[in-house]
């Protein structure tokens, strides 16, 4: 947990967004962890995912859009990369060890059980193209939100190109495609060995259908090379 309280992380933020964050005492401490972990660009994909998903539960009229859901949607959101970060690397895929730390933190705040494994399904699958969508909607949504925040087409099928471009001036990108598909592979070229060539090993870490491990065979096959990991 950062020494820094909660209400010096939300000061942080442009001051038209802070009434948006969910005034419930584990999104507070939610935003601190995410705030900790991450890097900003990171961090600012993680804010611009919980607007984008509000955005579209409530352009949906979706049960999601109330009140009293919306700190569940925020803990989601906002903790979705958390496994990507050096404080909460394990042996798990980024994914897994990021639900695991989101759905402890919510129990720690006293939220259900049911609750806390509705926050872990949507951080665990929020990589998993074809399965999130058809869970539940509380993972459909996240996983929708995710993708809306990198994909102009998605954002041009749900009509979100004017919120997302006006989001964006406030939380900025900062490349957040390169930071985090390199955190990723980072993470998959060192736990559980070394990498040094085109076979690896089926880790727990990258498994070789899942994002880090798609992520990691496009990283060694162009070791040098310094943009955005073309699988990204």
């Amino acid at each position: 947990m950062s020494d820094q309280s909660s209400d010096s992380i939300r000061s942080r933020l442009p001051p038209d967004l802070r009434p948006q964050i969910p005034d419930h005492a584990a999104c507070q401490t939610a935003l601190s962890l995410a705030a900790d972990a991450l890097p900003e660009p990171i961090f600012n994909h993680s804010v611009r995912v919980y607007l984008l998903a509000r955005w579209l539960a409530i352009k949906e009229a979706s049960d999601w859009a109330r009140p009293d859901k919306l700190p569940l949607l925020f803990a989601a959101c906002i903790c979705h990369d958390l496994g990507a970060s050096d404080n909460y690397n394990g042996r798990q895929r980024f994914e897994v060890e990021g639900a695991d730390a989101a759905s402890e933190h919510c129990a720690s705040h006293g939220l259900s059980t049911d609750d806390c494994h509705k926050v872990w399904c949507a951080i665990a699958l929020h990589t998993s193209a074809g399965i999130a969508e058809r869970i539940d909607p509380f993972t459909r949504l996240v996983r929708v939100a995710v993708k809306l925040d990198f994909s102009p087409t998605m954002q041009h099928t749900y009509g979100a190109q004017e919120y997302a471009a006006e989001i964006e001036l406030l939380l900025p990108r900062l490349n957040v495609e390169k930071v985090l598909a390199d955190a990723v592979v980072k993470q998959a070229t060192k736990i559980p060995e070394k990498v040094d060539s085109m076979t690896w090993p089926d880790s727990e870490k990258h498994p070789k259908a899942s994002w880090p491990g798609i992520l990691l065979r496009a990283h060694l096959e162009n070791s040098s090379y310094e943009g955005v990991n073309p699988a990204f």
